[in-house]
């Protein structure tokens, strides 16, 4: 690749780190909506509304509260954002019939599919840097 073209690797480790963070952030924050506003009572009563069981409510709280965490500590950023990539998806196949925007009625899609292709991007491109434990990295192709 021709280094005009391409990104200094060290702008490139703080492109990462600021998307490890701000997803990690995002994470949290969709995980405390179920705890402060909607109560994890009140998100199993949502799960069993649309057909999932309520007690799917609970594990789903605390895995992305800790995947949030993990992301914006750095704790094996890579997979942990490749293992929440399924939740969104679910979320984001329950809010489809809702429209595009988060803030139609029962909320869209589109928050939820911008989480999945942040998580993609994030296990493309590495933990960048200020990751306490780093990810096994994609291998670059030989040319």
């Amino acid at each position: 690749m021709n280094q005009s073209t391409s990104l200094n690797p060290t702008s490139s480790q703080y492109g990462a780190f600021l998307l490890r963070l701000a997803l990690g952030v995002m994470w949290i924050a969709h995980a405390l909506l179920k705890w402060f506003v909607f109560t994890l009572p009140g998100t199993a009563q949502y799960f069993e509304s649309i057909g999932f069981l309520g007690s799917l409510a609970y594990p789903v709280f605390l895995a992305e509260l800790l995947g949030g965490i993990a992301l914006v500590l750095g704790l094996y950023a890579r997979q942990v954002a490749l293992l929440l990539v399924p939740l969104m998806a679910t979320a984001a196949w329950v809010h489809v019939p809702n429209g595009w925007a988060h803030t139609s009625a029962g909320g869209g899609w589109e928050y939820p599919v911008f989480l999945i292709i942040a998580s993609l991007s994030l296990w493309l491109i590495g933990d960048g840097t200020w990751a306490l434990r780093r990810s096994a990295r994609l291998a670059p192709r030989a040319n």
